[in-house]
């Protein structure tokens, strides 16, 4: 009986003296385990913080510039050809009427359907002044039984009336060839032109699978999507139209980048794009 007594007893001291000390452990784990916590929300924080600092650092990804970094695009070589609608808009406008007394064409600053300084100098140059000879020579030869002397009031007569003809009709062809007329399609088609003839080399022009060309080709469309959507933000479609040519755009320039480092930096600078705008990952 003295035995079980004496057990009892130990047993009793044994456990009043393990609890504060259990009792110590486990206040002692509940701080560290906060500690923790509480330097794993800071890193995160941090973390979070930085990534908002380089988000805010990095060039738009549709625009290829930093915030507040507008003059890149504006001073780069694509900015430069493109014809936009604002241009257009600020042209006089087209007179309603020919004037019967003009002495001139007055020759649009932008054509419409592709036509270029070639065709400009065909059609408002070397055409009139032949369909005008040809003209006179066609007078001149129903008037076969005139004196020669009787010849030259009526050859330069057939020459003023020619030359006032082919007048008046150069003016109508300049109205339907002047881009005004054009549509937001037309207009499109002229800059892809622009676009081919500035980007595509010197030896050999109108390149259209040199990846410069395409490059540039599909900013100029990024740039019209864009301005689209910033007037119709609820169009989804056109979104992801934006994404497709964002990521088109990036896979040119990688391809660009392996073939020949140097031209993926010069393109970068005429295109007004900045790396960080094309490489990594692109989220719009």
């Amino acid at each position: 009986m003295l035995s079980a007594r004496f057990a009892q007893s130990s047993r009793l001291v044994a456990s009043t003296s393990t609890a504060p000390a259990a009792a110590a452990a486990f206040h002692s784990s509940a701080v560290a385990h906060a500690k923790v916590k509480t330097r794993k929300e800071a890193n995160i924080r941090s973390r979070d913080e930085r990534a908002r600092k380089e988000a805010l650092n990095r060039p738009h990804v549709v625009l290829g510039y930093r915030p507040g970094d507008e003059a890149k695009w504006k001073n780069c070589d694509l900015a430069k050809i493109l014809v936009t609608e604002k241009d257009i808009q600020n042209m006089a406008p087209i007179p309603d009427t020919v004037p019967d007394n003009a002495q001139e064409v007055v020759i649009p600053e932008f054509f419409n359907y592709g036509l270029k300084e070639k065709e400009r100098e065909r059609l408002f140059e070397t055409l009139p002044v032949l369909t005008a000879e040809a003209h006179v020579k066609n007078v001149l030869a129903t008037a076969g039984h005139l004196l020669p002397q009787e010849m030259v009031p009526v050859a330069e007569n057939a020459q003023r009336e020619g030359e006032a003809a082919q007048l008046y009709k150069a003016q109508l062809l300049a109205r339907v060839v002047d881009l005004r007329n054009a549509n937001a399609r037309g207009i499109a088609y002229e800059n892809r032109q622009r676009c081919v003839a500035a980007f595509s080399e010197p030896s050999k022009p109108n390149d259209t699978g040199r990846p410069e060309v395409q490059a540039a080709i599909l900013t100029m469309r990024i740039r019209n999507v864009w301005d689209h959507l910033m007037a119709s933000k609820k169009d989804i479609a056109g979104r992801r139209s934006l994404r497709t040519l964002v990521h088109q755009r990036a896979k040119v320039l990688k391809y660009l980048k392996r073939l020949d480092q140097d031209r993926y930096e010069a393109v970068l600078d005429r295109l007004g794009l900045e790396p960080g705008a094309v490489e990594g990952e692109l989220t719009i």
